[in-house]
């Protein structure tokens, strides 16, 4: 594997069970990503695009097959090590914000660095910082129900951006917002990309996020059909 190798996925399959029914989410799945790069997999609803995405992130377990993310086989961490691995490596941006309702904008971007052992004090000073790059200086003492969906967004991907994580991880980021605010938000984390040589996943079923990527994964039933995709 090449130093410059950030994730690199090596047969990857994942099977549910429902009832006795098995569910063939991922079916030998491999897939490398270099630093810095900005991929998009894309794919109809329900083509294990969001399931990929979970195991890369460590938030979900293949039954098959090798997820290496900045070096390490994941697969081999104890759950104490892998909730490090992930507060320190990846950066999550979710749907629906996933904020903490009874904290502010400047506690919920502390968060994951307090997590990692900084003081308050060196917590809050970075979460001023990188709120200060997405544009919320002035709304660090809101509460999210006081703030926009871009705007929540926004406190989503500061918060994600915290520990300096090598990989940040984006499940259908734009899909709570109006169209306007998604391409904002699209051309956000494509500048964060460039400054920060953050390689930047997204997952997506839209044509239009998905020609913002340098690469696109097309997913269709679990399986990769194409990689380096050109859409229409």
């Amino acid at each position: 594997m090449r130093l410059d190798t950030v994730v690199n996925a090596i047969n990857v399959s994942k099977v549910y069970r429902v009832g006795e029914v098995e569910v063939l989410a991922l079916k030998n799945v491999s897939i490398s990503v270099s630093r810095g790069e900005f991929i998009a997999v894309f794919g109809p609803s329900g083509s294990g695009k969001t399931t990929l995405l979970n195991i890369i992130g460590g938030l979900d377990k293949p039954t098959s097959g090798k997820i290496y993310v900045d070096g390490e086989d994941i697969g081999k961490l104890g759950e104490r090590k892998l909730s490090r691995f992930r507060a320190m490596k990846v950066g999550f941006i979710f749907q629906f914000f996933n904020l903490i309702p009874t904290f502010t904008t400047l506690e919920n971007v502390m968060v994951p660095a307090e997590i990692v052992g900084l003081k308050p004090k060196d917590a809050r000073i970075k979460a001023e910082r990188v709120l200060a790059r997405v544009g919320l200086e002035k709304r660090l003492n809101h509460f999210p129900h006081q703030l926009s969906g871009g705007e929540q967004q926004r406190v989503a991907i500061a918060r994600a951006l915290i520990n300096d994580p090598p990989l940040l991880l984006c499940d259908e980021p734009t899909g709570n917002l109006d169209s306007k605010t998604g391409a904002e938000m699209i051309e956000m984390l494509s500048e964060i990309n460039r400054e920060r040589k953050t390689t930047l996943i997204i997952v997506t079923h839209d044509e239009r996020i998905a020609k913002a990527a340098d690469r696109i994964v097309n997913l269709v039933d679990g399986e990769i059909v194409k990689d380096d995709a050109t859409l229409p």
